[in-house]
Parts: structure tokens; C-alpha cells; sequence
């Protein structure tokens, strides 16, 4: 640690950002639910200032695994509510794939769009496979959980979709009933 105690770390290189180091800065698309439809708008890791936040990046709307990872998002949606903690998913995919996905899964989050990957990348979130002999290139699962001040609280990495929206809820209640005492 360095010598000022209120420094914050920058994240490392090719590495994943670590509880402690500062979140990467963003700003991009997306599609936020609302009562009266789904919107396109803009999201900034700014506008979650002052309060925790959880960030869940996963490969691509409407398949198998990321269908079930935000639809249990969805369904532990009041938790993170009731505790003020807001929720968002982000992938690669456009803002067009998202408008869709939300409405089709009733999802009553927003979706952010990193078509360029710009914060996929920023975070090495980027892993290079081979499938059926083929190079592909993937987004890893990963969910950060962030602090008040855009610091990396809890990182979860390499998730199993099903159950777990409830552990990073279970983190949350977890964390916030420490810090109430």
C-alpha cells in the first residue's frame, strides 16, 4: 500500500481489477427498463456514486447460460432494491440485442452495451479459446462489486450461472450488515 493511506490503486495490467483498485471509468449505452417501455440512454460509472453497485458482465443475451445468470438477477431484483443497491449487466452485445432481451426476459435492470468492448477489455475480461479447432474469442463471466467511491469491493469470477445472484445478494446483505454496526 502506498504511503498515503487515501490513495487508491489503479488497476494492473492484463490482470482483472482487485478489491481495492479502483473500478475502470465508463460511459456507455444503454437500454434501461422502465414502467412505460425500455429506453436507450447513456450510463456512467459516476452516476453510481455514493452507493455500493453490482456490475455482472456475461458473453451474450439469449443464450442458455446468460439467460438464466440475468433472469436470476431478475428474480432477487427486490433484494438489491430494498438495500439500494442498484444492478447491471453488460456485455458485448448492441443496444439493439438488449432492447430485445429485456423485454422478452421482463429483465427490471439495465443492460449496458460494449459493442466496441471498451470496458470488457479495460477490466481482461477478454480470453482468446479455441472451439471445434476454431480461435474464438470469449467474454469471461465476472461480477464486481463496487463501493461508494467506484473502488472494487468483491470480484466473483468465473460464475456459475444458476444460484448466482443470490450469493452476490448474499455478499451485499453480508457486507451492509457489517458496516451498519
Amino acid at each position: 500500500m502506498n504511503e498515503n493511506e487515501n490513495t487508491i490503486p489503479e488497476i494492473q495490467p492484463d490482470k482483472l481489477p482487485q478489491p481495492g483498485e479502483r473500478f475502470p471509468d465508463f460511459s456507455l449505452p444503454a437500454a434501461i427498463p422502465s414502467s412505460d417501455g425500455t429506453t436507450k440512454s447513456t450510463l456512467a460509472l459516476a452516476d453510481f456514486g455514493g452507493q455500493l453497485a453490482v456490475l455482472f458482465f456475461y458473453p451474450r443475451d439469449a443464450t442458455p447460460g446468460c439467460t438464466i445468470e440475468v433472469c436470476g438477477f431478475r428474480e432477487e431484483y427486490s433484494g438489491f432494491q430494498e438495500l439500494g443497491v442498484p444492478v447491471i449487466g453488460i456485455s458485448r452485445d448492441k443496444l439493439s440485442a438488449h432492447l430485445k432481451f429485456i423485454e422478452k426476459q421482463e429483465l427490471p435492470y439495465p443492460l449496458l452495451a460494449d459493442a466496441e468492448q471498451t470496458l470488457i477489455r479495460d477490466c481482461h475480461l477478454i480470453v482468446n479459446k479455441t472451439m471445434y479447432g476454431k480461435p474464438v474469442t470469449k467474454v469471461l463471466r465476472c461480477t464486481f462489486i463496487l463501493d461508494e467511491t467506484g473502488v472494487v469491493l468483491r470480484v466473483f469470477e468465473n460464475v456459475t450461472p444458476l444460484g448466482h445472484a443470490l450469493e452476490v445478494l448474499a455478499f451485499v446483505r453480508e457486507h451492509l450488515g457489517r458496516k451498519e454496526r
